[in-house]
């Protein structure tokens, strides 16, 4: 028993440290995370170190982290969201699986190495995926995604994702030899049992599982949402799965049904962790289960049939893309960033190997093909961009930048009396805006007049990201709390530094706190309504509207310049050094009105926090 939890302890620490170093070392050389990872794990696998021997016992625990994958990507696929991006998600999307899926398994299925047409079909569509991960990178490094291109792009690699669940539930039925014979009333009751699973998953989601979160919520016990979180995957998994369906489809089902929640962000921030920590070993696993014998063996045919599938891929993405009314260059970009093999794949092999669809030999051979699609893919995506630069109309001729596609670009951190306001006017604009509050009451009495705002704590990395803080162009930090403001304007210029920060301050120290911290727009709570309200009691006076609004907008501005000289000189510009002691007997006090001058050294004076 001592020995075991040493063993484990060891095999913990050698994988932690793999990861440590593989990913930075992937980032140096220009590779994704992945490669490192499979890398990695060949190092430290039978082929290599030998640290770990047996990498089936690995890859069991591992492929939970593959589980966790497809709940996040249920999670995204909003009704809403795949609305707006319906014809490039089943238009393009299919037909570049099919094309591409087609076009690969001919290939394979004619290269030899014992290829049949079942192999041949597991193959090509496997291949046909693309790495998410490195093509949202690449995307992402050349404002992509804000382009009508890159929305088309994204639309596949999202249809993709979907068709990873059904792709998972072919195999079986394709697979040789799992045909026997069932009686009419077994299959029915077999097809009546998922049925049952899926109204049950479907059914927890929609009338339980809210209300859990919101009593959860209310506790403010994060580790119980965590926990909660794990076990509607899990629990959803295992329930497919033990109606002979596979987890993955469980986890994905149960994402897709809680996409609407107001937890959504919450949830996807709670398993992250974990799906992040897991995917790595799955890779690793994966990595340590090639057998690299046989690799060194096939290694020119290995790049030869590397090249010729990311050649093949790369056309027929590039036909499609044509006949979706792309432009040229435009075609070349897309063909060129989706050509890596997908993460899936790395699934659907194992899969296939264990169903008798590919032997050890297929297996290896096709896992090392996408691994190394993975490395051509970066640069293969700058020489397309420099093809597409040069396919380009010249400035002058190009028709103006369409950005009729481009998704919502505002994130709301709270949504008090401050947030609300801010929240109507962007909405009153018909801009789609994202908003995230940790008060379920408010959350819940917002619902009732349309708003809809979605469970999670701003002052949390991985929230912020999950309600997709990095690509936002602006972030309207609303929250009540000063200190609660510091937190998060902190968190965003540390780790995310590109959208524009737009914060609420308490007061004018607070302000020049926040504007030290770099943000682009701040201004005290206070400020615009008192300057409304004095503006109306000097109208009620009896001074007339013009010079009221004149007065208020010369206090507006000297408050302005006050607050960028004390920002330059400090917080106690303008305040008086003490003077001489006062005579006993003070002057008469004067009826002549105070001049500006004395007016502002006054208002220094008598300014303490407004």
């Amino acid at each position: 028993m001592h020995g075991d939890a040493h063993g484990l302890l060891i095999g913990a620490l050698v994988f932690l440290a793999t990861a440590v170093i593989a990913v930075p070392l992937a980032r140096r050389l220009g590779l994704s995370p992945i490669v490192g990872y499979l890398l990695a794990g060949v190092a430290i696998g039978p082929s290599g170190l030998q640290v770990f021997s047996d990498p089936a016992r690995i890859l069991t625990v591992a492929e939970i982290g593959v589980v966790l994958l497809l709940f996040i990507i249920g999670l995204e696929l909003q009704p809403s969201r795949l609305f707006a991006l319906r014809t490039a998600i089943f238009g393009i999307g299919a037909a570049q699986l099919v094309i591409s899926g087609v076009a690969i398994g001919a290939l394979i299925h004619y290269v030899g190495y014992g290829f049949d047409w079942r192999s041949g079909i597991v193959a090509g569509l496997a291949l046909a995926l693309s790495a998410t991960s490195i093509a949202l990178q690449l995307l992402e490094e050349k404002n992509g995604l804000n382009q009508p291109y890159g929305q088309r792009a994204f639309g596949v690699l999202l249809f993709q994702d979907m068709a990873v669940v059904p792709l998972i539930a072919l195999m079986p039925l394709i697979a040789p030899g799992t045909h026997e014979e069932q009686s009419w009333w077994e299959g029915l009751s077999q097809v009546g049992l998922v049925l049952l699973a899926i109204g049950a998953v479907v059914g927890a989601g929609r009338y339980l599982l809210n209300p859990v979160f919101r009593v959860l919520a209310a506790s403010g016990a994060r580790e119980a949402m965590t926990a909660a979180a794990l076990l509607i995957v899990l629990g959803a998994g295992a329930l497919m799965a033990s109606v002979g369906m596979s987890m993955a489809l469980g986890a994905f089902l149960a994402g897709v049904v809680l996409s609407e929640s107001s937890f959504r962000h919450e949830l996807e921030a709670n398993v992250e962790a974990f799906r992040g920590l897991l995917l790595a070993l799955f890779f690793m696993g994966v990595g340590m289960s090639m057998n690299l014998d046989v690799v060194l063996a096939n290694a020119w045919i290995l790049v030869a049939g590397t090249l010729l599938v990311t050649g093949v891929k790369a056309v027929s993405v590039w036909a499609v893309f044509r006949l979706s009314e792309g432009t040229r260059a435009d075609a070349v970009r897309s063909a060129t960033v989706l050509t890596s093999a997908g993460e899936f794949s790395f699934v659907l092999f194992p899969l296939a190997l264990g169903l008798g669809l590919l032997n050890a030999r297929q297996s290896d051979l096709l896992a090392a093909c996408a691994a190394m699609s993975m490395l051509l893919g970066p640069p293969i995506a700058l020489l397309g961009e420099r093809l597409a630069r040069r396919l380009d109309p010249p400035p002058d001729a190009r028709a103006e930048d369409d950005f009729t596609e481009a998704r919502g670009s505002v994130l709301v951190v709270g949504f008090g009396r401050f947030g609300q306001i801010v929240s109507q006017c962007l909405l009153a604009q018909g801009l789609e805006v994202t908003i995230i509050d940790n008060d379920v009451e408010m959350i819940q009495s917002a619902g009732r007049f349309g708003f809809r705002i979605f469970y999670g704590d701003g002052t949390r990395l991985d929230v912020l990201r999950a309600a997709g803080a990095e690509r936002m162009r602006v972030i309207a930090v609303c929250v009540d709390r000063r200190e609660t403001t510091d937190r998060i304007t902190e968190i965003l210029r540390a780790n995310i530094p590109t959208p524009q920060i737009y914060a609420r301050s308490y007061d004018r120290t607070h302000s020049l706190s926040l504007r030290a911290q770099g943000v682009d727009f701040e201004i005290r709570e206070t400020l615009e309504s008192a300057l409304r309200f004095g503006e109306a009691t000097l109208r009620a006076t009896g001074v007339d509207t013009e010079t009221a609004r004149d007065v208020v907008a010369d206090v507006r501005e000297r408050d302005y310049e006050r607050l960028l000289r004390q920002e330059a000189e400090g917080i106690d510009y303008g305040i008086r050094k003490p003077a001489a002691p006062e005579p006993l007997v003070a002057p008469a006090r004067t009826a002549q009105p105070l001049n500006p001058e004395a007016e502002d050294v006054l208002r220094h004076e008598t300014e303490f926090s407004g």
